[in-house]
């Protein structure tokens, strides 16, 4: 890593995380993504300007270990964005748990721990991405919608804490970008879902996470980005 100011990303080893990534390394940041697993094609086509840390968050341990390898590296922390997530079903063993590991506890400890990583006197930002469904709450999907709600709260919380140092705040993404298994029918029925009726990709929570930065004045704030399914 060279010396300019580290932006890390929790799960940023595909889809949203990783465009973002990669924007942020052409905004001249030094970036380092987390994930489960390595990608075997890295192997052959390695990541350009992103370092990549293995980290397990389904444990206290596993976090603390993410969160000793960053302080070894003395890093400058720029912005700390946690864009981790898993989707379980509500009736999978131990799916609550899990989720709140990965939406919670992490970004708990993480925040808790890196806020020293921060430059004194510099622009320092963290960012939870949580999800429009915590708007409605979710029948279907109780433990996936409470856990990320859990980690707007912590939004909140933290802005509090440690303000004016350190700015914290949210993006609740709804409809980003399909998968490719996705069929016509489903499509339509989830852009039907909002004012917009768009399948914005990626860049849009780029955008958000650079809004976020570049303001001086927001904190505490949950940016909902759903091409206004509040409106439907």
């Amino acid at each position: 890593m060279s010396n300019r100011p580290t932006v890390v990303i929790t799960g940023g080893a595909q889809r949203v995380g990783l465009h973002c990534a990669r924007r942020l390394v052409d905004d001249g940041y030094d970036v380092i993504i987390t994930c489960r697993q390595l990608r075997p094609e890295w192997a052959t086509a390695p990541l350009q300007g992103i370092d990549v840390i293995q980290a397990d968050f389904s444990t206290r341990a596993g976090i603390q270990a993410l969160i000793g390898e960053l302080t070894d590296r003395q890093l400058r922390l720029r912005a700390l964005i946690h864009n981790a997530s898993l989707w379980l079903d509500d009736g999978e063993p131990d799916a609550f748990e899990q989720m709140f590991m990965v939406h919670m506890q992490a970004p708990y400890m993480l925040n808790e721990a890196c806020a020293d990583l921060f430059d004194p006197g510099k622009a320092a930002d963290i960012i939870h991405i949580t999800d429009d469904v915590v708007r409605r709450g979710s029948a279907k999907h109780t433990g996936y919608c409470a856990s990320k709600a859990g980690l707007e709260s912590l939004t909140l919380s933290f802005a509090a804490r440690l303000a004016p140092n350190i700015k914290v705040n949210s993006i609740a993404p709804a409809l980003i970008m399909f998968n490719q298994r996705d069929d016509a029918n489903y499509r339509a029925k989830a852009l039907s879902k909002s004012a917009l009726g768009i399948e914005p990709g990626p860049d849009v929570v780029y955008q958000s996470i650079r809004y976020l930065m570049d303001s001086p004045y927001t904190t505490g704030t949950c940016l909902q980005l759903n091409g206004g399914r509040h409106l439907k």
